[in-house]
């Protein structure tokens, strides 16, 4: 690697051929011996690795360098090694002198280094602050104008840094953590910082490389702390897999309960200690202000309810939070994909495989997220496997394509009632198992991992979620139960006092149990009683399975962006994703290798073929064929769907890497019989083989 262009006929007659295995055998020096050592390439004896890089020394040599002056590899000579790449530029210097005149060296590509003339610089096409603003890393005041010494974050225009602080900043993180310090995003910022000479080293942060930094973490809480234990073997006893397995508490984790002596199944995750349930439920969660204005309702809420800021999100400053808890109509939207993109930053990229049984899809879904293995913020690599290969053959999977069939599962499950639009129901063994938290877990998975959003919520479902139960009206189509909605239907049909008194009598076992009974004065009472049995039927029966759905999706911060920007969640969660069209697909396929241009003109017009209804395979089987996904999820596929041309019989999907590969052929005749073909029967396979698990 080279720091800088080196030029030739710029060095002297030291050569760099006795350092062969210099990188390798060199060591960090030794306090007393060679810390005072003068580098021989710049000759300074300063050991700043800030500036200069890891002080180096070669003990069989007795030579010692900088790692950054390390970095020519072109120049044989000691001195001025390092040139300016800007075209007949003749300027070449040492690197700590390159550094004192504000030169700028790229730690990446070629390693080009620039001189003071024509270094890079960063362009502010407006700036509206004229007064001082805070260094987002040291918190000192700067003024907003790009230099050298002072550096503009390229995707918050509001974000300011020394370099100096930059710098330290990129050391300390490595190139794993390197990232915007108010809006966390890595890949453009990196790549700016690289540009205007920033050094982002490649390895681990430098609080992860602390022997045992994390062990406290390491160290679970190990005891019953229920009133009267029921263990013979003590509180301290805890044997997993049995009774006496020690449950902690899912809130604060610090404190615990045997299985047994709390009455719990091995599967029950959900365990509060009194302490936390006291919050939770005593003092009323709903009560928490979290809840903005619903729009386009009748219901009176105010329109200034405080929310708090989430800790998984950039904290804003009090006049941002104040327009964002203000937010009024449309004004303050902000597009979907970006907001799932940004609660995507939270994955990490260590993958975690989840090992799926196509027989027993369902179960085998929920094996892997309830594994104490499992994280919901990595990577996650979905490993097909089949229970009869006695060879335990594994085969790769496509994630999204699991994450599709994962959401027509919960669509289609006991979980949910009614027809298009769907309500939580009331399942007491699901409840029992723990499913509608799972419910949850899965939706706020699918949408930050890639998957497709829900798109079967009803409007009040959503609602309750985003604004609260207390803020949320139900409607009639909500009850999807015959004998419930006759009932509204003959109270709203009361013409009379009596008719109403007499309908009470007919149904007071029901009204009773049901706590809706109430003492008829007029006639007008039967819109408040139909009311009170619609709010108990739809949000009031079905509170446990709501606040057990509510707390899976506050996996990885997906309720807090919810009720942070319902306007924007709202058409994902209860509504279809638009129609796919011809036009949709050839922009969503790009070529990545050089193909033949007759097949790429077969491919659009066999698309205008399938949208005109002229072929017997759609375009959602086409994009399922390609990427397992029937519609393209909010925050878009990844990676993006790509088509090549191959001399072949019949396409092929690449579901894994979303690659859709064209055969080849003579006539476009030829081209469709062979798509409708392998399309349609695949996809016919493939359906036959999900209707054992789906």
């Amino acid at each position: 690697m080279a720091c800088g262009a080196a030029r030739e006929g710029k060095s002297d007659t030291a050569s760099l051929e006795l350092l062969p295995s210099a990188p390798r055998k060199m060591n960090e020096s030794k306090p007393g011996g060679s810390q005072n050592s003068t580098c021989v390439f710049c000759r300074k004896n300063d050991d700043c690795p800030i500036k200069y890089g890891e002080k180096k020394t070669n003990e069989k040599w007795n030579l010692t360098v900088h790692y950054y002056c390390l970095k020519c590899s072109v120049c044989k000579k000691t001195g001025a090694s390092i040139g300016c790449v800007a075209p007949r530029c003749k300027r070449s210097y040492h690197f700590p002198c390159g550094l004192q005149r504000e030169c700028i060296f790229q730690f990446t590509g070629n390693f080009a280094s620039f001189c003071w003339k024509h270094r890079p610089v960063q362009i502010i096409t407006s700036n509206n602050c004229r007064d001082s603003l805070l260094c987002t890393i040291c918190l000192e005041f700067i003024e907003p104008i790009p230099t050298y010494s002072v550096l503009r974050s390229p995707c918050c225009k509001n974000a300011w840094f020394h370099r100096d602080c930059l710098q330290v900043q990129a050391i300390n993180a490595g190139v794993f953590f390197f990232r915007c310090t108010l809006c966390n995003n890595s890949d453009i910022f990196q790549k700016e910082m690289l540009r205007m000479g920033i050094h982002i080293p490649e390895k681990d942060a430098s609080w992860e490389l602390e022997e045992n930094a994390y062990q406290e973490l390491l160290q679970h809480y190990e005891h019953c702390d229920v009133r009267r234990c029921r263990c013979k073997e003590g509180r301290d006893y805890n044997v997993p897999d049995s009774k006496w397995e020690i449950k902690r508490c899912q809130c604060c984790g610090s404190s615990g309960t045997h299985l047994a002596c709390s009455s719990l199944q091995s599967w029950e995750q959900n365990w509060e200690c009194c302490e936390c349930r006291s919050i939770l439920y005593s003092a009323g969660e709903f009560q928490k202000a979290k809840k903005h204005a619903l729009p386009n309702t009748n219901v009176g809420i105010n329109d200034c309810l405080l929310e708090e800021s989430s800790p998984k999100l950039p904290r804003q400053s009090p006049g941002d939070q104040c327009k964002d808890l203000l937010r009024q109509g449309s004004k303050f939207r902000r597009d979907i994909s970006t907001l799932i993109i940004e609660l995507g930053f939270q994955v990490k990229k260590r993958p975690k495989k989840v090992f799926i049984n196509k027989a027993n899809f369902w179960n085998s879904a929920l094996d892997g997220f309830r594994n104490q293995n499992f994280n919901p913020s990595y990577t996650i690599e979905i490993v097909y496997v089949n229970e009869n290969d006695h060879f335990g053959r594994e085969q790769p999977g496509s994630k999204q394509e699991f994450l599709s069939l994962l959401m027509q599962q919960l669509e289609n499950s006991s979980l949910f009632e009614g027809s298009l639009s769907k309500n939580l129901s009331l399942n007491s063994q699901a409840l029992k198992e723990n499913l509608y938290y799972e419910a949850g877990k899965m939706v706020a998975i699918s949408l930050v991992h890639g998957g497709p959003s829900p798109g079967f919520f009803s409007q009040t479902l959503f609602n309750c979620l985003a604004y609260g139960p207390e803020n949320t009206q139900p409607i009639v189509d909500d009850v999807s139960d015959f004998d419930v909605a006759q009932i509204m239907i003959r109270i709203n049909a009361a013409a009379t006092v009596d008719d109403l008194n007499s309908l009470i009598h007919d149904y007071y076992k029901y009204l009773e149990f049901i706590g809706c009974l109430r003492l008829i004065t007029s006639i007008s009472d039967k819109y408040m009683l139909a009311k009170d049995v619609l709010v108990y039927h739809v949000i009031k029966r079905v509170q446990a399975p709501f606040e057990s759905f509510k707390q899976g999706l506050k996996t990885l911060g997906v309720l807090e962006k919810i009720q942070t920007y319902p306007e924007a969640f709202f058409h994902i969660f209860c509504h279809k994703p638009e129609n796919l069209s011809a036009k949709i697909l050839s922009d969503l396929f790009t070529v990545h290798t050089l193909s033949d241009v007759q097949t790429l003109g077969f491919w659009n017009s066999y698309l205008q073929a399938v949208e005109d209804g002229k072929s017997t395979v759609t375009m959602e089987d086409i994009l399922i064929f390609a990427t397992g996904c029937k519609s393209i999820p909010p925050a878009g596929f990844k990676p993006n769907p790509s088509i090549e041309c191959l001399h072949m019989d019949f396409p092929v999907g690449n579901k894994c890497d979303n690659c859709l590969a064209l055969p080849i052929t003579s006539t476009y005749k030829e081209f469709q019989e062979s798509m409708d073909f392998a399309i349609k029967n695949t996809l016919r396979l493939e359906k036959e083989e999900n209707s054992h698990f789906i």
